[in-house]
């Protein structure tokens, strides 16, 4: 969408008015020359006013509408109004810089024509039209002071509530919750109603249990203020509101979850939200893309068709194989294909019938076979193992969960649930949580570490990097305040005679929580008490430090804790072979990071730089190599020496480093130029823009980790990937970088994952090499194919029992579609279809129309018969259905593998129908019926599934 409207009419204002304000063109202008061809330049809209004579403003689109100011606004106006005309005035030195430039070469080469900016009154008002404007309408400006009584001048009642800081920063945790109860009776006692805004019903439903335990029992909660005025105004009422501060009104005191706690304490509901809608979906295929089959192997995605069967339409997916072979899957057994992988290096077209897919799929079927039975093994001898029993009591316990100023989403809250549970059991636990960059992790680390404290046992953190055992020290000093808790930090950071002393504390059990980098590897170190071990990011230590690691968990609680994106079926496949917990939702509230690809443009990185600046934040400047750093500080200083840069990277000392980045994360400096050092789980919250010098020298992985280093808080992220103007891009870094900017969703590391195994690195999760096993059948099918052989071999089945993943074919004389007219969007569509194609659960079928419904209106009649098609998908599944084939006369059946499981049952029910229903030779079952509609169709073969499940029981 765009307000430059390109015609006949608009090209011409704009050619007109373009050579007017820069003479004529006597040089190339991409500029010039795509307007006047008729087409769109990037970033047009920074010429709008050349193409038309007048722009409309916001007070002639509103003539009679009252204007509300806010506070202070005018301060803001200025502040705007001095950024654009700043912006103005750089591009416009660049511009006059760049044709002295072209007078000194005259004769020389050609030079690209420079940005031209366009005046600043033909694109923006300026403070006097704004104040024209106002003056002629209804103005109420809000203020937080009083004024004098007056003529035009209202008091609202208002004042500033009660913030709890004070009793926060106590070392008793109740303190706060005492300075409450008092602040409450002191509102009671002058007749005002006491309310507690709380963020959501989850919250409210968590701090009332909380305020409870501390004796305020006289609490009523509500949804709305409709329902919060209702109740007793002698209670005090939690209520869902949107205020981050409270206040005091004549006759009503707001307290708000900031005040009290310092940020909002929430329970996130319990409804179930599906990884799967952050993984890839099938709607992301292009024509062309290679996918599996799972009984045909690789073809040749080609797009979605409708096909007419007997005046009857159904839409399927078409594939073509080697020699042009064409296969149509209809949309309800899209379940039976697959990605291959993103790179799809080596891909060759499997036959139609064939044998070569076959022979490759039993292969690796085997390997699996082999591989899960030896994690089998493992996890038998892990049973035998006993390990300490720790268990934190439940009231200390709350109150440190209390302190996470964020909402766990569903995952982090199983996650946090598994490793408690696993403290507890009684067995030594083995446990890697795997979450995407900035999802939560370090928060499941700290309830394990205090969950080990509270129980008498020490606790070592193991990390790869110096920064990120500094940045662990300081969340969990923070996170443990005001608790009887010794957290020391154990790595280069640190001084020979701190080390000294925090190794013989250990010892001695002084300290109760060590974090370091591998000098806690060492064989000198000792504890008095380990309970538990965190490892953080495993991969990244070298093969003697493994060793040791294996050494060290032997009797121990160990936790690991990895960034590596895992899909979410890898871990339904190592299921209680490997523990495993997968945080694949983002938290609440998180917004995606804006990413930017573009050649490098010193006024575009000055922009970037200056509105974080103005919104009082920090930048990350991050260059691939340390010899580009200088050249690019002293280019930010030239370019925005409002602001305060300072210089990180790895061949600085301990010392230094830990210096500079306690400066930075105080707010001391305003640009971090660093190396990719930053990469590791640095978490600075006002550090909400990354600028990537030479970003195409970055791996993919790379710039994933990096562009999570920011957008980790409520605030929008922002990324920009430059790269050399002048330098042609490989296509691999092309690659990199296109896919780097379309994944910007939250969660697309799961996406990366799932089609492209570099991302995630060796993949080497269960200790088995399995690059060579997923190039034969394709990411996705190795790891449906490996949840099967670890589900075979934790319940003793053989290879005959094993059976392979199949799916039931449906045909039963009508439509089968989601019509383009119903939803426009092909890569939604098939995003439907694969969902509606995987479900297994009536609810779940129920969902997806419910989502529907809100999404696109009601359902057309195809799209019921196609939801019907699912629950009858389902329903063959359970009664071991292969194949339906129904008409307006009945239905013929078709068992898997032409066997029923319980034929002396089956024969019993024949018996009983009275000549209905037959049994073939060639054992399919023949229902004889006269149904007179559709419906009567459906709902006939829906009851005939529904007794033969039952007799599978």
């Amino acid at each position: 969408i765009s307000e430059v409207l390109l015609n006949e009419r608009t090209i011409a204002h704009f050619r007109s008015k373009y050579r007017e304000l820069f003479g004529a063109m006597t040089d190339a202008d991409p500029l010039y020359e795509a307007v006047s061809d008729g087409r769109k330049f990037p970033g047009v809209e920074h010429w709008l006013g050349l193409f038309y004579p007048h722009l409309g403003t916001l007070f002639e689109y509103l003539p009679d509408a009252p204007v509300l100011l806010d506070y202070q606004v005018d301060d803001a106006l200025q502040s705007r109004f001095q950024q654009i005309e700043d912006f103005y005035l750089a591009r416009q030195s660049l511009y006059d810089a760049s044709k002295r430039a072209k007078a000194k070469n005259k004769g020389g080469e050609a030079m690209v024509a420079p940005y031209k900016p366009a005046p600043v009154d033909s694109l923006y008002l300026n403070a006097a039209s704004i104040a024209e404007a106002l003056a002629s309408r209804a103005v109420v400006s809000l203020s937080p002071f009083l004024a004098p009584e007056g003529v035009g001048y209202l008091d609202a009642g208002g004042q500033r509530g009660r913030d709890f800081a004070d009793a926060r920063a106590k070392p008793d945790v109740g303190a706060v919750y005492e300075a409450l109860q008092h602040y409450i009776k002191e509102q009671q006692n002058a007749q005002r109603r006491v309310a507690i805004a709380c963020y959501s019903q989850g919250s409210a439903e968590r701090l009332a249990g909380v305020l409870r335990n501390h004796g305020l029992n006289s609490i009523a909660t509500a949804q709305s203020w409709e329902e919060a005025r209702k109740c007793d105004a002698q209670l005090v009422t939690l209520v869902v509101l949107g205020f981050e501060h409270g206040f005091i009104s004549p006759d009503l005191a707001l307290v708000t979850e900031q005040d009290l706690l310092g940020d909002r304490l929430v329970r996130p509901t319990r409804k179930r939200k599906a990884a799967k809608a952050f993984q890839l979906e099938l709607g992301s295929l292009n024509p062309g893309d290679y996918v599996v089959h799972a009984e045909h192997g690789i073809g040749r995605y080609d797009g979605l068709v409708a096909v007419n069967v007997l005046n009857t339409v159904h839409d399927c997916v078409k594939l073509v194989y080697d020699g042009g072979d064409k296969l149509f899957v209809p949309v309800e057994n899209l379940d039976v294909l697959s990605r291959y992988s993103s790179a799809e290096q080596g891909a060759t077209l499997d036959k139609l019938g064939g044998v070569g897919w076959q022979q490759r799929k039993a292969r690796v079927k085997k390997r699996l076979k082999d591989m899960a039975e030896a994690l089998m093994k493992i996890a038998a001898e892990r049973e035998l193992r006993r390990g300490e029993v720790l268990e934190a009591p439940d009231g200390a316990y709350d109150e440190f969960a209390a302190r996470f100023p964020y909402a766990e989403t569903e995952d982090q809250a199983r996650a946090i649930e598994n490793v408690i549970d696993d403290l507890g059991s009684g067995k030594p636990m083995d446990r890697l949580v795997c979450g995407d960059v900035g999802f939560g992790k370090t928060e499941v680390a700290l309830r394990a570490a205090f969950v080990a404290v509270q129980s008498g046992f020490q606790v070592a953190v193991v990390v790869p990097t110096t920064l990120l055992a500094r940045q662990h020290y300081n969340n969990f000093k923070r996170r443990f305040a005001g608790f009887p808790v010794q957290v020391a930090q154990l790595s280069r950071m640190v001084s020979a005679a701190e080390a000294r002393q925090t190794k013989e504390d250990l010892k001695e059990g002084r300290i109760d929580i060590v974090i370091g980098t591998h000098a806690l590897l060492g064989k000198e170190v000792g504890f008095k008490n380990l309970g538990l071990m965190i490892i953080d990011e495993e991969q990244h230590f070298g093969v003697k430090q493994k060793e040791r690691l294996k050494e060290m968990r032997a009797e121990v609680h160990v936790l690991t804790l990895t960034a590596t994106p895992i899909p979410r079926t890898l871990q339904m496949a190592v299921s209680g072979v490997r523990e495993l917990s997968l945080i694949a939702t983002p938290p609440l509230d998180r917004l995606a990071v804006r990413t930017f690809v573009l050649p490098y443009d010193p006024m575009v990185i000055r922009e970037a730089i200056m509105r974080e600046h103005y919104r009082g934040g920090q930048c990350y400047y991050v260059c691939p190599r340390i010899e580009d750093l200088d050249s690019v500080a002293t280019a930010l200083r030239d370019l925005v020496p409002e602001v305060k840069v300072i210089t990180a990277h790895g061949r600085l000392s301990a010392t230094q480093l830990d210096d500079i980045m306690t400066a930075f994360d105080a707010g001391q400096f305003d640009i971090l130029l660093a190396t990719n050092i930053v990469e590791s789980g640095l978490d600075v919250p006002n550090a909400n823009t990354i600028i990537l010098h030479r970003a195409d020298m970055f791996g993919l992985a790379q710039l994933y980790q990096l562009r999570g280093r920011v957008g980790r808080g409520k605030l929008r992220g922002y990324a920009y990937l430059t790269y050399a103007p002048t330098a042609a891009l490989s296509q691999t870094a092309q690659q990199r970088l296109e896919v780097i900017q379309t994944l910007d969703q939250l969660g697309a590391g799961f996406q990366l994952a799932s089609h492209d195994m570099d991302i995630r690195g060796a993949g080497n999760l269960l200790g088995e090499e399995q690059s060579g096993q997923i190039r034969e059948v394709g990411v996705e099918l190795y790891q449906q194919m490996l949840q099967d052989a670890v589900a075979a071999a934790r319940q003793g089945r053989t290879d005959a029992q094993a059976d392979d993943r199949w799916t039931p074919q449906i045909n039963i004389g009508l439509s089968v579609l989601i019509p383009e007219t119903y939803v426009h969007d092909l890569n939604v569509r098939l995003s439907l279809y694969r969902r509606l194609a995987e479900v297994t659960e009536d609810a779940e079928i129920e969902s997806v129309a419910t989502e529907m419904i809100d999404r696109f209106g009601s359902l057309p009649p195809e799209v019921e018969t196609f939801l019907n098609i699912v629950g009858i998908k389902i329903l063959c599944r359970r009664a071991c259905v292969a194949k339906v084939d129904a008409g307006p006369k009945g239905a013929v059946f078709s068992f898997h593998n032409d066997i029923f499981p319980r034929p002396d049952k089956l024969i019993g029910w024949i018996q009983k129908q009275a000549g209905t229903i037959k049994a073939r030779p060639d054992n399919k079952l023949v229902a004889m019926r006269a149904w007179d509609d559709d419906a009567q169709r459906i709902a006939g073969v829906k009851k005939l599934l529904s007794e033969l499940a039952a007799l599978t029981a």
